[in-house]
């Protein structure tokens, strides 16, 4: 179905002359999906897209049942269940799996509207449940790489979202006739070709970045195997180390084992007061620990007396420990090492070192090391929903104490990694918002690109 080329919608023509057509730019015009270049089309889905109903049955010889079983996910598309899950979730019997290859694209008929719609690209065939509609791209009317970022366009998301029924928000099914039915731009096949060509090679970056955090985020849990069990030595001069065996393991000779509480000056329980969107002081949560540092990406803010806010002002080289979550959360840890002032709320416990003996930033490292982790969850009392550690068992927690000089390398070592986790993070970050302004330029043919 193609727009109108005649000179705009009724409401241009009754304003009539030069000022009706000043909105439209030269080389554009008018369509339901507003303002498109001249040479490109407004078409429904259901002129691209066929269904493809293909099942492990329909293969005679049982072949199909060998295909890696696939889950749809919003962010990172189709991929491996075990993958996500970290088991398989699928039932033994797959023959009402369908069968989805390379190219061809598949929604979650339920969720779609969060986005759960993608082009399989990272293996050559795979199974998805049988409740999710396989499509095959018409490539003689456009390309499937152009149409795969298009679905989860807002506008597209949009649509979903008018169509879905159902009084359950997680199962707001949308119809495959109402899919089909929703309208796309579409410029021309080579043109198509080349907006695909720019945003693959900008998510083939973001992909890369991806592939260089988690490599390095599993080079940090080496490294901290490697420096807490034999401390800041080559790994080659590993084997030198004389290593004794403690109560939280093997450990270098010369370093001790000791509780928490002889390491440290004073611990306090945070505020009790619930935070709002507004107020005097920005009050720090157990949602604010993250990966051993301090996340302001969602803050809450407390009023306070000024006798109250001495009390519970956080310092540089606070801990603030995690006492009350979920058993899998309970134990977070994070450093508070931010300008400014801030409290802290019921949940958490303040930690504060002898520096003379510890160095917070190696104390910090050493809480979020996943060993560590488990031996935390020991002292958890279970709860219906929620897991507590207390302050008494926390100081009677054993950690290991090095010389300072050595707490000093294994905290510069382990921040070296750390600032380069964020330096590719903002670099995701960054290809993140290129991609999505980029798909909206192109998408809408605000930005051409040079057709080859």
């Amino acid at each position: 179905m193609s727009g109108d080329k005649g000179g705009g919608n009724v409401e241009t023509q009754r304003r009539g002359g030069a000022e009706a057509q000043s909105d439209v730019p030269d080389g554009f015009r008018d369509t339901p999906l507003g303002s498109l270049p001249e040479a490109w089309e407004v078409v429904q889905l259901g002129e691209v897209l066929t269904e493809v109903d293909k099942r492990v049955k329909d293969f005679g010889d049982g072949s199909a049942g060998d295909f890696p079983i696939l889950s749809l996910t919003k962010n990172q598309g189709l991929m491996l269940q075990t993958e996500r899950f970290r088991k398989r979730i699928a039932t033994e019997d797959v023959s009402e799996y369908k069968v989805v290859r390379c190219g061809q694209i598949v929604h979650n008929p339920y969720v779609i509207w969060e986005g759960a719609v993608h082009i399989l690209r990272s293996y050559e065939t795979g199974l998805v449940s049988p409740v999710y509609p396989v499509w095959e791209v018409d490539p003689g009317k456009a390309d499937p790489y152009f149409v795969d970022p298009l679905l989860r366009m807002p506008a597209s998301i949009a649509a979903y979202n008018r169509f879905a029924a159902g009084a359950v928000n997680r199962r707001r099914a949308i119809r495959k006739t109402d899919f089909l039915s929703i309208e796309i731009p579409l410029p021309p096949l080579s043109e198509q070709r080349t907006i695909a060509y720019v945003l693959r090679a900008v998510q083939e970056a973001r992909e890369a970045t991806g592939r260089v955090i988690a490599a390095t985020r599993e080079l940090k849990r080496s490294l901290m195997h490697h420096l807490f069990t034999y401390g800041p030595v080559p790994v080659a001069q590993a084997d030198r180390v004389e290593l004794q065996e403690t109560e939280i393991g093997l450990i270098p000779a010369h370093w001790e084992a000791v509780p928490l509480g002889s390491i440290q000056t004073a611990t306090q329980y945070g505020l009790s007061l619930r935070g709002e969107q507004k107020g005097r002081v920005p009050i720090l949560r157990m949602n604010n620990l993250s990966d051993g540092k301090i996340d302001i990406s969602s803050l809450q803010f407390v009023d306070l007396s000024e006798a109250d806010f001495q009390k519970f002002r956080l310092h540089k080289g606070d801990l603030l420990f995690n006492r009350t979550n979920s058993f899998e959360l309970v134990g977070k840890t994070a450093l508070f090492d931010l300008d400014g002032d801030f409290v802290f709320a019921s949940y958490l416990i303040r930690v504060i070192t002898d520096s003379t003996r510890c160095l917070p930033a190696f104390l910090n490292y050493y809480l979020n090391w996943e060993t560590t982790h488990i031996r935390l969850k020991t002292l958890a009392s279970r709860g219906v929903s929620q897991s507590n550690i207390n302050a008494t068992k926390l100081r009677g927690f054993a950690v290991p104490l090095p010389p300072l000089p050595e707490q000093f390398k294994i905290a510069r070592i382990l921040s070296t990694v750390d600032a380069k986790i964020a330096a590719e993070e903002a670099r995701r970050a960054a290809l993140d918002v290129l991609f999505h302004t980029l798909l909206h330029h192109l998408m809408t043919g605000k930005v051409r690109v040079p057709v080859s």
